[in-house]
C-alpha cells in the first residue's frame, strides 16, 4: 500500500462545514485530508454576500469567506485535493476498521471519515427544464445574473435562499416574478420585508411553474394556480429555480443511515451509525441548514473524530 496514501482523517467535503472540520483536525496534530470535488460547488458559493456570519457586520462575499476559511486550514497543514470520491468501503486491520476512499484517481486509506458532501439544487422535473438548462434556466443567481441585464426573469421558490436570489437578480433585470407554491413566503422577516417592498420584483402565491417554454432560449413559463386550476402563460427571458435541495449521498447507500430525502442521519457527536464515519452540514439530518451551523457541526465532527481515533491508537 503506497504510505503516501495513509491518513488518520479524511474529510469529504469542501465546503464551511469540511473546512472547519479541517481546522480542528489539523489543529489536533492529525495527519488530514480534505477532498473537495471539482463538478459540485459548495451552495454558501450561490450566493454573492452573507449578512448572518457573525463577526462580518456588514457582510462577506462569499468567495472571500471560502478563501479565509482555506487559507487558515493550510496554515495549519490540511492536505486539500480536488477528486470525486466514487465509494467508500471497510478494510478490517487486527481490532479496527480502517476505511477506504476510492476515487476517480487513486484509494486512500484512513482511520476515520468525515462526510461534508454537501447538497445540491433541487430540479422541479418539469417539461423544458433540462431542455433550456443554459439557456435560460439557472439555478445561481450569482453565477448567471449578469447575464440577464435589462430582462425580464422568473424565479421559483419561497425560502431564504430563493429570496435573497431573487433581491441579487435585481441588480441587473427590470423586473422579477417571484413565484411561491404556498400562500405565503417561508423567509425570514427581514428578507419578505425586503422582497415586499422591491418596485422591481412581483410576488405570485399559490402558483406553480408546470412548464417551460421557448426555441432557441427560454420565452414563457407556463403557470398553475393551486386553488383555481387555472392555468396562465408569463412572458420571460429566463427561468431561475430556487426549489430546495438534495443531499450529495447517493455514494453512502448502504453504507450510512439516510432518512427518506437522502440525509444522513448522526448522533449528536455527528457519527453515523457506522462506527469511525461522522457527518456534519448540509449533508445531515438538521433543523437549520445555514453556514454557521455547518461551521459548529465541522467542529464537533472533528473533535469526535479525534476523540475516537485517540481511543483506537490507545
Amino acid at each position: 500500500m503506497n504510505q503516501e496514501n495513509i491518513y488518520e482523517l479524511i474529510i469529504i467535503g469542501g465546503g464551511p462545514a469540511g473546512l472547519t472540520a479541517g481546522l480542528y483536525a489539523s489543529r489536533a496534530r492529525l495527519k488530514t485530508l480534505l477532498m473537495e470535488s471539482f463538478s459540485l460547488s459548495s451552495q454558501i458559493l450561490l450566493g454573492d454576500t452573507i449578512e448572518n456570519y457573525p463577526g462580518f457586520p456588514d457582510g462577506i462575499k462569499t468567495f472571500d469567506l471560502i478563501d479565509r476559511f482555506k487559507k487558515q486550514t493550510q496554515a495549519f497543514g490540511l492536505e486539500i485535493v480536488a477528486e470525486e470520491v466514487q465509494n467508500i468501503k471497510a478494510k478490517k486491520e487486527e481490532n479496527f476498521k480502517l476505511w477506504q476512499v476510492v476515487t476517480q484517481q487513486k484509494e486512500y486509506t484512513a482511520r476515520a471519515i468525515i462526510i461534508a458532501a454537501g447538497a445540491k439544487p433541487k430540479r422541479l422535473n418539469i417539461t423544458g427544464e433540462e431542455e433550456f438548462l443554459g439557456r435560460g434556466v439557472s439555478y445561481c443567481a450569482t453565477c448567471d445574473g449578469a447575464f440577464y441585464k435589462g430582462k425580464n426573469i422568473v424565479a421559483v421558490g419561497g425560502g431564504d435562499t430563493a429570496i435573497e436570489e431573487t433581491l441579487h437578480l435585481t441588480k441587473f433585470a427590470d423586473k422579477v416574478t417571484l413565484i411561491h407554491r404556498r400562500d405565503r413566503l417561508r423567509a425570514t422577516k427581514i428578507l419578505q420585508e425586503r422582497v415586499s417592498t422591491d418596485k422591481k420584483i412581483e410576488l405570485v402565491f399559490n402558483s406553480q411553474v408546470i412548464e417551460i417554454a421557448g426555441e432557441d432560449k427560454v420565452k414563457a413559463v407556463k403557470l398553475k394556480n393551486a386553488k383555481t386550476e387555472k392555468e396562465t402563460i408569463i412572458s420571460c427571458d429566463g427561468v431561475f429555480i430556487f426549489a430546495g435541495l438534495l443531499p450529495n449521498t447517493d455514494f453512502l447507500k448502504g453504507l450510512v443511515a439516510l432518512d427518506e430525502k437522502g440525509y444522513i442521519v448522526t448522533g449528536v457527536d455527528m457519527e453515523t451509525q457506522a462506527k469511525g464515519i461522522f457527518a456534519c452540514g448540509d449533508c445531515r439530518k438538521k433543523l437549520l441548514f445555514q453556514v454557521v451551523t455547518a461551521c459548529g457541526d465541522g467542529a464537533t465532527a472533528a473533535f469526535s473524530a479525534t476523540q475516537y481515533i485517540e481511543d483506537l491508537k490507545g
